[in-house]
């Protein structure tokens, strides 16, 4: 029994020495629902490409205890619909950066149907327990254009991320002529607010259209990367 009881602790010792530290695991959750066309899912992919290879977030990585994070980005839609675009990544620099951009400019869309953010946040935390990165800080990163519609109720997607002590930041975005609301009609980001995101420190962004789109990614990441209130 001693044998096996050592055995055991030698196991265990071993898959969490293989479990590479970051200071961040971050999983970028993009709205690629029915309500987003092919023109606003590029434009979305390139704010985050150019985000990700931007000077002042490389600047904000190297910052960091270990200077490397992990990255991975998903697309969503209905309950059954959660897209892994670009699986995890360490970016370290830009040149990390610049095959993680490629990667999510040239990756076909896959994700259909309408609005389930609490299937994607469940999602998105299951992939951080079963990479091979482990975070000082774990966030998921939603972005969208529209309400919680369908799927499991949010309240269990927080209760998963309170299990696994992962904060969800939001970034609602208002295109012009496309204003929407939360379930209550209330306004999109304050439906965020009360109902979307959750953790410590957790914030929601809005990026007032297309134009602004990059700057709001931009400004977000470096904000999950730089702060230290997790």
């Amino acid at each position: 029994m001693r044998l096996i009881a050592i055995l055991a602790v030698l196991l265990f010792a071993g898959v969490a020495e293989a479990a590479e530290p970051v200071d961040v695991e971050l999983v970028l959750a993009a709205d690629g629902s029915g309500s987003i066309d092919d023109d606003e899912l590029r434009l979305q992919r390139e704010g985050y490409a150019a985000a990700i290879t931007h000077p002042r977030f490389l600047h904000a990585i190297s910052g960091g205890y270990h200077q490397k994070i992990a990255v991975a980005y998903v697309e969503w839609g209905d309950p059954a619909s959660q897209e892994t675009i670009v699986d995890w990544m360490r970016i370290d620099g830009p040149e990390s950066a610049a095959v993680f951009a490629e990667k999510l400019r040239t990756t076909p869309r896959g994700a259909w149907g309408y609005n389930s953010i609490s299937e994607v946040i469940a999602y998105s935390i299951g992939k951080m327990t079963s990479n091979a990165f482990e975070g000082r800080r774990k966030i998921v990163d939603v972005s969208g254009d529209g309400p919680q519609i369908n799927g499991r109720p949010l309240s269990e997607a927080h209760a998963l991320a309170r299990q696994h002590r992962v904060t969800v930041n939001g970034l609602v975005v208002n295109l012009p002529g496309r204003v929407r609301s939360g379930p209550m009609g209330e306004p999109l980001d304050e439906h965020y607010r009360n109902d979307v995101i959750f953790g410590r420190g957790a914030f929601v962004m809005v990026a007032e259209g297309r134009k602004d789109f990059a700057r709001a990614v931009l400004k977000k990441m470096i904000l999950e990367i730089a702060d230290n209130r997790y």
